[in-house]
């Protein structure tokens, strides 16, 4: 079972190379094994995507079958949508959402995905600049919507929202929110922004800095 795993895996990372040459204008099989050199057993799985009926090879140019094409759009929205993810809201460096990225497309599903994608708001491009392929959650949208989820620091007086997470750059701000009653489900309503951020809830009001209130994420609700 691990095994038959482990070759899906190097499969549909395979159909992902396939999808970002094409975006480039690149498809023959010779740039393919050029972009995918360090997977292990290229040409043999080259040659299972086909037997497969994943992708046609003819006069040594790729193309996906439609099997194939609806198989790597599912592959290349899930890692899109994990990098605006882990770069939007966890702020990680490209090093490290792209790895993360690419551990979190083979283990999510649809609906888990439709989640994400409106848990960001249907976001158009991944944060490299490419196209993120729509789903069936994004049907109903005929424009971009802001996120679901969006920094205390965005909201404006007099609106609320409901702590959903808090991810601080430093650990001591955590325990500093915590012994105050700022914890995730917490709901707060912003008082004023300028010249500091200050928040209500339970008849408390609370001072922070602007930097702080970027790092606590809400929903806003009505």
């Amino acid at each position: 079972m691990k095994k038959s795993t482990g070759r899906s895996i190097m499969l549909d990372e395979l159909l992902e190379h396939i999808w970002t040459l094409r975006e480039s204008g690149r498809k023959s099989i010779e740039e393919l094994i050029d972009a995918a050199k360090e997977e292990e057993d290229l040409e043999e799985n080259i040659g299972r995507l086909e037997q497969t009926g994943f992708i046609e090879i003819r006069d040594r140019v790729i193309s996906f079958t439609e099997k194939g094409e609806k198989r790597a759009e599912e592959i290349i929205r899930r890692h899109r949508l994990a990098e605006r993810l882990f770069a939007d809201l966890f702020d990680m460096e490209e090093v490290l959402y792209e790895y993360a990225s690419c551990e979190f497309e083979h283990i999510l599903s649809e609906e888990v995905v439709d989640n994400v994608c409106a848990f960001l708001g249907h976001p158009p491009l991944c944060p490299h600049g490419k196209p993120i392929p729509r789903g069936s959650c994004c049907e109903s949208f005929t424009k971009e919507i802001r996120p679901v989820v969006v920094p205390l620091s965005e909201l404006e007086p007099g609106e609320k929202g409901k702590i959903i997470f808090i991810s601080p750059r430093y650990h001591d701000r955590m325990d500093k929110l915590a012994s105050l009653g700022v914890i995730p489900g917490t709901v707060v309503k912003m008082h004023q922004k300028i010249p500091s951020l200050v928040i209500r809830f339970d008849e408390t009001d609370i001072a922070m800095e602007i930097e702080m209130g970027r790092e606590i994420f809400v929903k806003k609700i009505k």
